[in-house]
This record gives structure tokens, C-alpha cells and sequence, in this order.
């Protein structure tokens, strides 16, 4: 699930809907998760409000329970279901309350090494290897500028988008502009520094 300001707790557990027959129960996908022993993945909890996210506390605690309060049932989670949420910190980024952020173990990914990175640009796009290690070894130096007027330096995923453009014939470095430079930022000054990075690249 997107998880975004207008997803609500009955998004997630479910609702009464209306039908032919009458009304019917429907479990949302948090609940037929639970109720079945699958995996619920959560992307960008953060963005949830704070009454949508406080649903999944008791299932992400020991009780491991679900309550449907419209439904008038208590759903104990099948033992093989999982919750996994995920979300992108960064210093202007929404944080997890930290009773939410208490009930999970946590992995931090950093981005790969450049060589891998490189490999996984070349794979994603069809770009030669060099090619992508190019637009990779650009992709570090945006993200020096983090903390410097830049939230974020440009991510695996729009060095791809930047590939992509390169295959399909665009010039690596303008595709680079469009694709990272051009999206990162509007702020002049900034912007500014990012051709420079552009420049040392190409």
C-alpha cells in the first residue's frame, strides 16, 4: 500500500460495502494480510496521518492482534504474516512517531558502492558500463551537496531515468541535466552548483 494524507484506518482494515445481496464485509489489506499469513508492505508510512498509523500498532507488537472494530472482531494475525513499512529520512522528511518507530527492527540502505551502482544503472537501462559509471560517478557528486542547500543528491533511480534518456539517444550530459539536474532543484544557487558537478562529469 501508497500510504499518503488521505489514506484512512479503514483503507487499511477494511469496510461494510453495499451490494446486490445487501451488505457485505470486506477486509482491507492490512487485515487479509493478517487473516492469511502474508507479507503487508507499507510504503512511505510516513506520509499516513497519525490516526491511519496507530491501526497497525497492537499487530506490531507482542498481542499481534488486529481489531476491526466496525466488524465487531478481534483478528489474531496467522503466525506467518509479516509487517514491513518504509519511508526516506532525510532533514525536511516527516519522522515515524516513536511509538510506531518502537515496535519495529530497523535496516538502513545507503546507496551501493559506485561500481555497483554502475552495474545496476547498466542493467536497469541498457547503457554500456562505462557509460552508466559515468552518470554514477556525476550521481556522487550531487550527493556531496547534501546539507548544502540540497536535501538529497540525486537517487539509483534517476541515474536510471538519465541512462534511459542516453539510450534512447539523448547526450549523457544533457540527459543528465534533464533527468537529475533540472529535477533536484529550482534554487538558483543550487541549481548553479549542480551544473558545476555536471561540468566536472563531462
Amino acid at each position: 500500500m501508497a500510504c499518503h494524507d488521505e489514506l484512512s484506518a479503514a483503507d487499511l482494515t477494511g469496510r461494510w460495502l453495499l451490494d446486490g445481496d445487501g451488505t457485505r464485509w470486506q477486509d482491507g489489506p492490512l487485515a487479509r494480510a493478517a487473516r492469511h499469513g502474508a507479507i503487508c508492505y507499507l510504503d512511505e508510512m510516513v506520509e499516513a496521518r497519525a490516526d491511519t498509523t496507530v491501526v497497525i500498532h497492537p499487530l506490531a507488537d507482542t498481542r499481534r492482534t488486529l481489531p476491526l472494530a466496525a466488524h465487531d472482531e478481534l483478528l489474531a494475525a496467522h503466525p506467518d504474516f509479516a509487517l514491513v513499512v518504509s519511508y526516506n529520512p532525510g532533514p525536511l522528511a516527516r519522522e515515524l512517531k516513536p511509538s510506531t518507530r518502537q515496535r519495529f527492527c530497523a535496516l538502513e540502505f545507503r546507496y551501493p558502492a559506485p561500481e555497483i551502482e554502475a552495474a545496476i544503472v547498466a542493467r536497469e537501462s541498457g547503457l554500456a558500463l562505462d557509460a552508466a559509471a559515468a552518470i554514477v560517478a556525476f550521481g556522487v557528486r550531487t550527493r556531496r551537496l547534501q546539507g548544502h542547500g540540497l536535501d538529497e543528491g540525486a537517487s539509483t533511480r534517476m541515474l536510471v531515468h538519465a541512462a534511459v534518456l542516453a539510450v534512447q539517444g539523448i547526450p549523457p550530459r544533457r540527459a543528465c541535466k534533464m533527468a537529475v539536474v533540472d529535477a533536484l532543484s529550482d534554487e538558483p544557487g543550487v541549481h548553479e552548483a549542480l551544473l558545476g558537478a555536471l561540468d566536472a562529469s563531462y
